[in-house]
């Protein structure tokens, strides 16, 4: 009897297919109905093959080899997954399977998946495709209601095919090349170093700022504070005589009003998230890091089914959602905000532009609930803080804008201007969702043009200009997807904006978490450093690949590929020729790597020097000799924290010498005392928790309700 095979990304969506379809028949990596056999790749399971797959020669890294430009391009089966590809390849050339559904992630590295697979299996069977925003059964059999011909989504593939041979040709020949040039293991590309670039640019904005003293003046009349202002509309002052002449000019005194305007206005709720502005927020709120909330999104999206895909760059949605945002809002039952989503399910809700706007679509809508019900007590934690994030967003899109009247009052002392604004809230609308709704302090402003004010003080307060502050995963994230202050040819803005910045929505983490395992940067107290070797490889790459403008132009390139627009050939031998022009310019280079983190202690190995490195996890010592290999943490950041400075401690030592040790104040205890005093702590406070709890039963024992519980505990002893 003939199937239809369906071809998903990881085994956890394969199996709720499954489960939609009735495919009950277990067998070994996949799900067998009556109509469909679904399987799974487990991410990707095949990839472009490295050099030496294509030349013996490229076995030994040799600046005389580079540049490497294979014209066809082979592709290789990863080792670790291999058997769950001969499964999928077994079931594709089954003579009984018809046709293919791919039902990879709908977007440009799902296909990608999908197609390198069927390419590997050789297979030609017509094929179908599954494009859907969420897992949950209803998504799932309306998506396989409404299937797509393979064919709409060929451009798409090419266009995947294009960037991965494109980050094979630039990043595998600079990198060579660089590490080749300096004996240093480095590594370079189009988005990293770009990245990189921003943070060490920003370090040295640090390193030459100088503060500059700057006084602000104020005079108070009626109980109300005035600030003075310039002509400009600056605030601040930097000349110590300026500040003295308009304090001397205006103290004891009388002002006149001359100005009182009040304007009714409002704040339109935020957009709905898209992945980087979520992760931004998860940052700045709970300090999440990119690849932590994306790695949340996901068991939110596939496993608990209460998102909708999470890897999208668009903040709106289409206008064939809106019938389902009743639904939606009624499968809300956080205990935070169900309220809010019933009071919302009883008024119109505040559908405009700012959600619902087909044009501003892309491949997949803003990130919203599904019409999952939301049990938080079934999530993590970790879980429940994400999932509540886009839930309250959510909520504040479908909510009316936040009305205020806004009463500014001008004064005049001698020619000097001082003005106050007071706001009072009409309507607080979206803010009302926050807990932390901002709230005026200042008294209400009730004066007239013209009237006359005795000012019974005029004071000045203090300040010191502060350096740009370090890039946290939030910053650093907003600058990704926003980097035009970094190119100054309007033009190449245009560009960027565009190509919606450098990288992709669904690769920004993993750039990120790059450039920590390759010791470019390190975290210190939630801010990011470059390291000396992040610095010094700045230096030692070609200035072009260091431009956000690079990336910019790839990603507008690949985009006209998916469309049609440009031929994915013409895309790839531009790129070869540039990859000529990268490593000419690293050979022809002078500059040298220092290594200024070397160590006396040797490697048992080679007998090479050791370096100190530091990436997220803590402190390592690696082999100078990149050949070598070796390396060995030293200390390893944990969650405990330090019962002197309460900051987080690490790890050092091995075996019996195992101990936490606290940077801030110097604490140090081994880690087998610290856990016979954990033990201690927690028996007691198990006894005393218990003895409370008794307490409570016998008090309950009075009243008429029955508790075996509370007499069968009253019988032990603590």
């Amino acid at each position: 009897m003939s199937k239809i095979l369906v071809l998903a990304e990881k085994p956890s969506v394969g199996r709720e297919i499954a489960r939609v379809l009735s495919c009950k028949k277990k067998t070994d990596g996949a799900l067998i109905g009556d109509k469909y056999v679904v399987t799974w790749a487990l991410g990707h399971l095949v990839t472009l093959a490295n050099p030496e797959n294509y030349n013996d020669r490229y076995k030994n890294w040799n600046m005389n080899d580079l540049p490497m430009l294979p014209d066809k391009m082979k592709l290789v089966v990863i080792k670790k997954t291999s058997k769950q590809f001969n499964v999928v390849k077994r079931f594709m050339n089954d003579k009984n399977i018809k046709e293919i559904i791919i039902a990879t992630d709908a977007g440009r590295e799902g296909e990608l998946v999908a197609r390198w697979i069927i390419e590997k299996a050789r297979v030609n069977k017509p094929i179908k495709r599954l494009w859907i925003s969420s897992q949950t059964d209803k998504a799932i059999k309306e998506g396989f209601r409404n299937l797509k011909d393979g064919k709409e989504y060929m451009n798409l593939y090419h266009s995947a095919v294009a960037r991965s041979r494109a980050d094979w040709y630039v990043g595998l020949n600079i990198t060579r090349a660089l590490t080749c040039k300096h004996n240093v293991q480095l590594s370079a590309g189009r988005v990293q170093t770009p990245t990189l670039n921003m943070i060490i640019q920003r370090e040295n904005e640090i390193k030459k700022f100088v503060g500059a003293k700057y006084w602000e003046i104020k005079c108070i009349t009626n109980n109300i504070e005035f600030n003075w202002i310039s002509n400009n509309g600056n605030t601040r002052i930097f000349d110590k005589e300026k500040r003295e002449s308009i304090i001397n000019k205006t103290k004891d005194n009388i002002g006149i009003i001359t100005s009182v305007n009040e304007k009714i206005k409002k704040i339109q709720p935020p957009l709905a998230y898209d992945l980087t502005s979520l992760q931004i927020d998860a940052n700045n709120k709970y300090g999440f890091s990119a690849k932590e909330t994306l790695q949340i999104m996901q068991r939110l999206y596939e496993h608990h089914k209460l998102v909708t895909y999470p890897r999208t760059d668009s903040r709106y949605i289409s206008s064939d959602v809106v019938d389902t945002l009743k639904e939606r809002l009624e499968s809300i039952t956080s205990p935070s905000y169900k309220g809010i989503a019933r009071a919302l399910l009883r008024q119109k809700l505040n559908i405009t532009k700012r959600f619902v706007d087909d044009k501003k679509v892309t491949d997949h809508h803003a990130i919203i609930p599904t019409e999952e019900t939301g049990y938080v007590n079934d999530l993590s934690n970790n879980e429940r803080k994400i999932y509540e994030l886009i839930v309250k967003r959510f909520l504040e899109v479908l909510s009316k804008p936040c009305e205020y009247k806004e009463t500014k009052a001008e004064l005049d002392i001698q020619g000097e201007k001082f003005i106050v604004t007071h706001k009072d809230v009409i309507n607080e609308g979206f803010k009302g969702i926050s807990s932390n709704q901002e709230k005026s302090n200042s008294p209400k402003v009730n004066f007239k043009p013209n009237d006359k004010m005795s000012i019974s003080k005029v004071h000045y307060i203090e300040g010191l200009t502060k350096p740009p502050s370090r890039y946290t995963e939030a910053l650093l994230l907003a600058d990704m997807e926003n980097p035009k202050k970094f190119v100054s040819e309007n033009k190449m803005k245009e560009t960027l904006t565009d190509a919606g910045g450098i990288g992709t929505v669904a690769t920004r983490a993993d750039i990120i978490e790059k450039l920590y395992n390759t010791y470019y940067i390190e975290k210190i107290d939630g801010k990011i450093h470059p390291t000396s070797k992040g610095k010094q490889l700045v230096e030692l790459v070609p200035e072009d690949i260091k431009s956000p403008i690079l990336t910019a132009k790839w990603e507008q390139q690949l985009v006209n590929i998916s469309k049609g627009k440009l031929k994915e050939v013409k895309f790839t031998n531009d790129i070869k020729d540039y990859t000529r022009e990268l490593v000419e310019e690293i050979k022809k280079d002078n500059v040298s790597y220092v290594h200024d983190n070397i160590t006396s202690e040797k490697c048992p190995n080679c007998g090479e020097n050791l370096l100190k490195v530091k990436n997220k996890k803590g402190e390592m010592l690696v082999c100078k000799d990149r050949e070598c290999g070796y390396k060995k943490m030293t200390s390893r950041l944990t969650n405990a924290r330090c019962p002197e400075c309460h900051k987080k401690m690490v790890m050092i030592g091995e075996g019996d010498k195992k101990a936490f040790k606290c940077h801030n104040c110097g604490f140090k205890e081994k880690l087998v005392t610290w856990n016979k005093k954990k033990e201690a702590s927690n028996n007691q406070m198990n006894k005393k928790q218990a003895r409370n709890y008794l307490s409570k039963m016998k008090k309950d024992a009075d009243k008429p309700l029955n508790n075996a519980f509370a007499d069968s505990l009253s019988k032990f002893k603590f």
